[in-house]
């Protein structure tokens, strides 16, 4: 038996051209014809312009341009996600804020020009797809080409002699080569086999994926909705526009696709890492809720947790963020209590010093029995250090030794004038401060459970000994999402597919020679150079010798030779093996 081989140079036009059908399609990419500038006229400039939209090469020039239209949409801020901070950045830099507008840097994703790469994209994608796609499957119809008429000529070949007849070789080649998985058939002379069709199926696959994501993207993006609320323990929440602190939408959300649930937050639970390097770190942090599907569900309990949210429907709750609502209790000059609640105040740091506003905005009466609003600035910390400390920072995130200061304020809060206002910043353009004995701002730490009198006989403040802690939730509804994952796999395997698997034709002609002796010729051919070609090929030969032992005088046949098929055998090539 000869020796395996693997020609070093690319076979020649005229080769290749000698190999006919057998060389041809081991891809279902489209070929590249030589430039051929159409006619003029509409139709051909259409026609030219659809063949270069549909080609690989703009397709991937269009996935890179999405690729970088996106990274001004991470660095620039985005009105659909923070108004705050597209306001800021205006009034930092506003002659860059007005060439920014023109060219829409404030709404990348919505943009003239994303869009337009966008839906570029996709009609590129549809376009190669379709006609690869209706190729492949004739391939897959069709049977293997037949066997090129000079076999040496190809990359990996070899020869030998042997005594079994024709028809044997092509029964145990076929036998032989559908084991080893290859779609096989005896054309002529020659058995002629193929594999590999996974290749082009991962490279199909990969693109078909490409287009699921662009679709699972833009139907999450137009229809999302995404909201924040905060919950006090004891309180609760339903899906409504107007219970959420605050909301956004995609362009095509409307409130009737909100999912209908409600819940209630009945303990939130935290504990800390006392000691160590991580002193202060969460170790519990879950909040239990109970909660209700629909206008008539039945009550069921769960618990939130941080990478573990509440799903219902397509809807997801998470659990965001923590803090604390100390009870405050404020009484008028009669003693008439006139505002008895949980106020929530916003963590400043990791030890959750708090800090926020107290508003008694009706029910008040002064001294003089005048009606007037209530404003108290508030900061709390859950482990004060003590006065030895030096600061009203707190020093760990638990419970230890809560401690709130309270500064005071009358007059009109402004609540009235029709303009919205956050509950945890006070406008005091029309508020005067208490005055202590001193003159000053009149302020007070107080202890849980103390009361803080205000001057002049106006009423009282009393910190609660139920400190109550609250919980951030986000609601999060994203169609399309499942579909996003599922073509980011499939692109994964279908790319894997099309660079691992290699499609290879394999043929094995059998003929009688002029002395009456089978000749074998057995060759492989693949898509691109690889050496696994030339080594299966010589695993198949070696089984296929098994069964087609050489003749006891057969010579090695030079694999470099012209010879024709049927023909007395060569002289061997030096280092050729029996």
């Amino acid at each position: 038996m000869s020796k395996t081989t693997a020609s070093d140079p690319a076979p020649s036009a005229a080769e290749d051209q000698e190999l006919g059908d057998a060389g041809s399609q081991l891809s279902t990419a489209p070929k590249e014809d030589a430039p051929n500038l159409p006619a003029l006229g509409v139709i051909g400039w259409a026609r030219w312009f659809w063949r270069q939209l549909t080609s690989m090469r703009v397709a991937l020039l269009l996935l890179l341009l999405l690729s970088l239209g996106a990274i001004p949409g991470s660095l620039i801020p985005q009105s659909g996600s923070d108004e705050t901070k597209v306001a800021d950045f205006r009034k930092a830099h506003p002659a860059l804020s007005d060439v920014y507008d023109k060219i829409g840097m404030f709404h990348v994703y919505s943009s003239v020009w994303f869009s337009a790469i966008y839906i570029l994209l996709f009609v590129s994608l549809i376009g190669c797809i379709v006609p690869r796609t209706w190729q492949f499957v004739g391939q897959l119809r069709g049977l293997p080409p037949g066997a090129p008429r000079r076999l040496n000529r190809l990359p990996a070949h070899t020869t030998w002699r042997t005594t079994a007849e024709p028809e044997q070789v092509h029964q145990a080649a076929l036998a032989l080569l559908k084991k080893r998985r290859f779609r096989t058939h005896l054309t002529g002379d020659a058995v002629a086999a193929e594999k590999g069709y996974l290749r082009e199926l991962g490279n199909l696959v990969f693109h078909i994926a490409l287009i699921v994501m662009l679709v699972a993207f833009a139907w999450g993006q137009l229809y999302k909705s995404e909201g924040n609320k905060l919950v006090v323990e004891g309180d609760g929440f339903s899906n409504t526009l107007t219970q959420y602190d605050d909301f956004k939408s995609g362009n095509l959300f409307t409130s009737d696709d909100l999912v209908p649930f409600s819940f209630n937050l009945k303990k939130f639970t935290g504990t800390y890492e006392r000691t160590g390097p991580n002193k202060g770190t969460p170790r519990v942090y879950k909040a239990d809720i109970t909660y209700s599907t629909g206008a008539y569900g039945k009550d069921e309990t769960d618990t939130v947790q941080v990478n573990h949210p509440l799903e219902i429907g397509d809807s997801k709750v998470y659990l965001v963020s923590h803090g604390y609502a100390p009870v405050v209790t404020v009484r008028d000059a009669k003693g008439k209590v006139v505002f008895d609640d949980a106020v929530p105040l916003l963590p400043l740091d990791g030890n959750v010093t708090s800090s926020g506003v107290v508003k008694v905005l009706d029910g008040y009466r002064n001294a003089k029995g005048e009606k007037e609003q209530l404003g108290f600035n508030a900061f709390f910390v859950p482990t004060f250090g003590g006065h030895a400390s030096g600061t009203m920072l707190s020093q760990f995130p638990a419970l230890d030794n809560p401690l709130l200061a309270l500064s005071a304020y009358h007059g009109d809060l402004g609540a009235d004038s029709g303009i919205p206002q956050s509950v945890y910043q006070m406008d005091r353009s029309n508020m005067k401060e208490f005055k202590n004995s001193q003159g000053k701002l009149f302020k007070k730490l107080l202890k849980p459970g103390e009361t803080m009198k205000l001057p002049n006989g106006a009423g009282s403040v009393t910190f609660g000994k139920d400190i109550k802690e609250w919980a951030g939730f986000q609601v999060v509804q994203q169609p399309g999402s499942g579909w996003a994952l599922a073509g980011a796999l499939a692109a994964i395997g279908g790319l894997a597919a099309s660079l691992f698997i290699q499609r290879r034709r394999v043929w094995v002609r059998a003929v009688k020679g002029a002395d009456g002796v089978t000749v074998v010729e057995m060759a492989g051919l693949g898509r691109s150079e690889s050496a696994k070609v030339p080594e299966e090929l010589g695993h198949l030969a070696g089984d296929l010798y098994e069964q087609a032992p050489g003749a006891p005088d057969d010579p090695a046949v030079s694999p470099d030779t012209d010879q024709e098929p049927g023909t007395e055998p060569p002289v061997p090539a030096e280092g050729a093996e029996k």
